[in-house]
């Protein structure tokens, strides 16, 4: 099946120097949710900049439904599109403001109420049809925004930080919202976040950027599971770090010494030769508290330093295992917290499959 989005051999600079985008490549399929994950500056919302027609690209062709859009301005593309402002017109009402481009496109009159009926009811706002933007909350605009851009039946919708001005309980029961009306109508959706949970909670695929460049695009779990490179380990979720230096490489594996003179397994991710220099990456809740005989791979002591509570999960800082603080987090069960006491000596451990070997250069 044809992509109904592909961007090729894209670049963009403003100044005429300096690359933002550096030649890139990227397909989005019919129905996908596609998420651009990067930190500030990294150009994921260049990219959907130019997709939407509000920039244009230095360089390379931008396909729609197998017609070409580089040049074509932004009403012509019919895109939905939904900003992290809501970009409501405040003088009109939540049902002037879904009849508007549908107005525009000169719908019938019958056609327009239907719609906007239907609308208000996939967002749960029918009876705050007659009120204004600023008579709701955000929650309430944000949900405005998005039958607003899908009320006109678009192929793709883009969505620019959407729920990034709502508090964490609003902000996670919009995603589940979004997600929700994406899999019913079977939209195409392409959205920016620099929050790493919510692109892992929502998408199909996560594009992840840095410097211009996609590092790794694909499944939200094999992002977690199998990082690409030391970047996309390092951004994806929390990590401990060690320093070590490699000593041996088997396959997809290496033995790296760390302090002390320990041997520790680990994946290897950019890792080329033995007697690199690398940094083992752990994640805090795949280490184990004291483990059981066969249960780990490694196995190291260290002096618990701080515990923090949260409910369902201890998070415990430890010292002596690197030269930073080590993190765990374990479940709330079968009285770990009662182990996990200031000044007390634990042996942690963790699987080698738990744990990579990262190539310190980018690290």
């Amino acid at each position: 099946m044809n992509p109904l989005v592909s961007l090729r051999n894209i670049q963009k600079t403003y100044d005429g120097k300096q690359l933002v985008v550096k030649s890139l490549d990227l397909e989005v399929k019919e129905g996908e949710f596609l998420t651009l994950l990067g930190p500030s500056g990294s150009g994921k919302t260049t990219v959907l900049m130019m997709l939407a027609g509000f920039e244009t690209p230095t360089a390379g062709e931008i396909v729609l439904a197998g017609e070409a859009v580089t040049r074509l301005p932004p009403q012509r593309r019919g895109i939905g599109m939904v900003f992290q402002n809501y970009a409501l017109f405040p003088n009109m009402t939540v049902r002037e403001n879904l009849s508007f481009p549908l107005e525009v496109r000169k719908l019938g009159t019958d056609e327009i109420g239907d719609r906007v009926e239907k609308s208000l009811a996939m967002v749960r706002l029918a009876a705050f049809a007659e009120r204004k933007p600023a008579q709701l909350s955000g929650g309430q605009q944000q949900r405005v925004a998005l039958a607003r851009a899908l009320i006109f039946e678009p192929r793709l919708v883009l969505m620019d930080e959407p729920l990034g001005a709502l508090d964490k309980n609003l902000r996670e029961q919009m995603q589940y919202e979004i997600k929700q009306i994406h899999e019913r109508l079977g939209v195409t959706v392409v959205y920016v976040t620099h929050d790493q949970s919510e692109a892992l909670t929502m998408s199909d695929r996560v594009a992840v950027f840095n410097d211009g460049i996609i590092q790794q695009i694909c499944a939200p779990r094999e992002l977690y599971e199998s990082p690409a490179n030391s970047f996309v380990a390092g951004f994806i979720g929390e990590n401990n770090r060690l320093p070590g230096v490699v000593h041996k490489i088997v396959d997809d594996e290496c033995l790296v010494e760390i302090a002390a003179g320990l041997m520790v397994r680990a994946r290897k991710v950019g890792i080329r030769a033995p007697k690199e220099a690398t940094t083992l990456s752990i994640r805090p809740e795949r280490v184990k508290l004291s483990p059981k005989q066969g249960e780990v791979d490694t196995v190291i002591d260290g002096e618990v330093e701080t515990v923090l509570y949260h409910g369902d999960h201890i998070r415990a800082h430890l010292k002596g295992i690197g030269p930073s603080t080590f993190v765990i987090k374990l479940p709330n069960a079968n009285g770990v917290a009662g182990k996990l006491t200031v000044g007390a000596h634990v042996a942690i451990g963790w699987a080698s499959s738990d744990c990579l070997a990262l190539d310190r250069m980018d690290a």
